[in-house]
């Protein structure tokens, strides 16, 4: 159990303390709704101090997206199905999915699609050239990438 369970906030208190959670780095609306829950607010204080935030530009939706969609592909390596599934987790709205999607250049994806591919492929100890492949698409899939580029690759670099 956390240390502040127990502690009541006064808005201005809980203003400051989302204004820092929101500084450090950039949070979805659902994060910030769930950390005034936590706090134990009331409804009309949680919606007064989403305004306060959104309104001081701590918290920006699209801003939000555009870094986890950023984030998500450069690090981790995540393919467009995944990034937008775990956005549509955070209840962000389609729009905004589709704008923050730009952020990911088609040349920048297939190019690391291939990257990836490669350096799993190096890893894989399979004589059966069907199962490699198999292996390879299942893994490609699971990182988020669509089934028909996974294809692609895969008839690529295993030649049957």
């Amino acid at each position: 159990m956390n240390k502040e369970a127990g502690k009541s906030y006064t808005v201005k208190e809980a203003t400051l303390k989302l204004m820092q959670y929101c500084a450090y780095r950039d949070r979805s609306q659902k994060e910030v709704e769930d950390k005034l829950l936590e706090m134990r607010m009331i409804p009309a204080a949680r919606e007064e101090i989403i305004i306060k935030l959104m309104q001081e530009d701590f918290l920006n939706e699209e801003r939000f997206a555009r870094s986890f969609v950023r984030g998500k592909f450069r690090i981790k390596k995540w393919g467009r199905y995944k990034i937008q599934q775990e956005l549509k987790a955070r209840e962000i709205s389609s729009p905004i999915i589709k704008m923050a999607m730009t952020e990911i250049e088609e040349s920048v994806y297939t190019t690391t699609l291939y990257e990836l591919a490669e350096k799993k492929l190096n890893l894989l100890s399979e004589e059966d050239k069907f199962k490699l492949k198999k292996k390879l698409g299942d893994y490609l899939i699971r990182k988020g990438y669509e089934s028909s580029l996974v294809y692609e690759v895969t008839e690529d670099l295993i030649q049957v």
